[in-house]
């Protein structure tokens, strides 16, 4: 496996005879054996990125290669080294758990004692052994999903791309699905993971790139996003929204950035948060607005992807599904 797993180099991709560029002179590096995270708000581009690495769309301009495979010129060498989960669960409810892993396991031709051994496997690993042979449709959302990601991994492939992969599922649910994706890593699996939870992102990723409207608007460790934002937040609780936008005017030179009201909550960022705090105070109270409480706290991922694209991450509505016709070695393409 080269030093890169991935390897995209200025890729434009349009749409609509040209109008509509989805990406525009993108450039992403995946150090093999990471999590990879791209984050950005719907429409962003990282879906079409996550489809044109995986063979699914072509780039209009620019190039890139999967496991040292350029994408283009050999599709079929590239699908070979992938596994494919979208944000959707893709599996046959018609069919037990066992039998879905099987069927992909016999889509792509491999030998049928390995498929029948690596699906028990999965099972076990993904916490799914009790339900092997129950029929899918019976299955919880959350099972659902691990059933999905198990399927991509039939053929182990030594990279994976999530789209979105707990998008729906519960807090628990999704905790398990973060474990699973450590241990596939801590195994040598190098995952590019679309998420549009920043606590996930935090988790699990060793490097970020931030898309908005097709091009790269931040990158590098959670961290060395995080120290972009300043110091520290401070957090204002008033009464009433109103209030709230009362203050806002008030304390606009404390924080070099714009101050984000939701609610009764006007949070901002600044460099010296006890001086500023105090400052800030003192405003409020000679204008005669009632503050209910405060808080002085670390910057986190969501604040910088506020402050990066001007939407919480909480706000974004899910990117379009990636079509999964074509799923890594799930379907015999190669």
């Amino acid at each position: 496996m080269p030093e890169y797993a991935v390897e995209a180099l200025n890729i434009v991709r349009t749409f609509s005879a040209g109008d509509v560029r989805a990406l525009d002179d993108v450039t992403l590096r995946v150090p093999t054996g990471q999590v990879f995270g791209l984050l950005g708000p719907n429409g962003s581009g990282k879906t079409t990125m996550v489809r044109i690495l995986a063979t699914i769309l072509t780039p209009s301009s620019g190039s890139a290669t999967v496991a040292g495979f350029d994408v283009v010129k050999q599709p079929n060498q590239v699908r070979r080294r992938i596994g494919l989960a979208g944000q959707s669960a893709t599996v046959d409810e018609n069919l037990t758990g066992l039998e879905n892993l099987r069927m992909v396991g016999l889509l792509n031709h491999l030998n049928k004692s390995y498929v029948v051994a690596k699906s028990v496997q999965l099972l076990n690993d993904f916490g799914l052994a009790d339900a092997g042979n129950r029929i899918t449709k019976t299955y919880s959302g959350g099972m659902r999903r691990r059933l999905d990601l198990a399927a991509a991994l039939v053929a182990s492939p030594p990279i994976l791309f999530l789209d979105e992969p707990t998008t729906g599922l519960d807090p628990q649910s999704r905790q398990d699905l973060w474990g699973i994706i450590e241990r596939l890593v801590e195994g040598g699996t190098t995952v590019l993971l679309t998420t549009q939870y920043l606590e996930e992102a935090d988790r699990l990723a060793k490097q970020l790139v931030v898309l908005n409207h097709g091009k790269i608007i931040a990158e590098g460790t959670s961290q060395e996003l995080k120290e972009q934002m300043g110091a520290t937040v401070l957090a204002l609780t008033f009464s009433s929204t109103g209030d709230a936008l009362r203050a806002q005017p008030l304390l606009a030179d404390l924080s070099i950035q714009p101050a984000n009201i939701e609610g009764s909550v006007l949070e901002m960022t600044v460099d010296n948060g006890p001086s500023v705090t105090a400052d800030a105070l003192r405003r409020i109270d000679s204008a005669g607005i009632i503050l209910n409480g405060l808080a002085l706290r670390e910057p986190s991922l969501d604040d910088v992807f506020l402050n990066l694209t001007g939407h919480r991450a909480e706000d974004i509505d899910v990117e379009t599904p990636i079509e999964t016709g074509r799923r890594g070695r799930r379907k015999s393409n190669a």
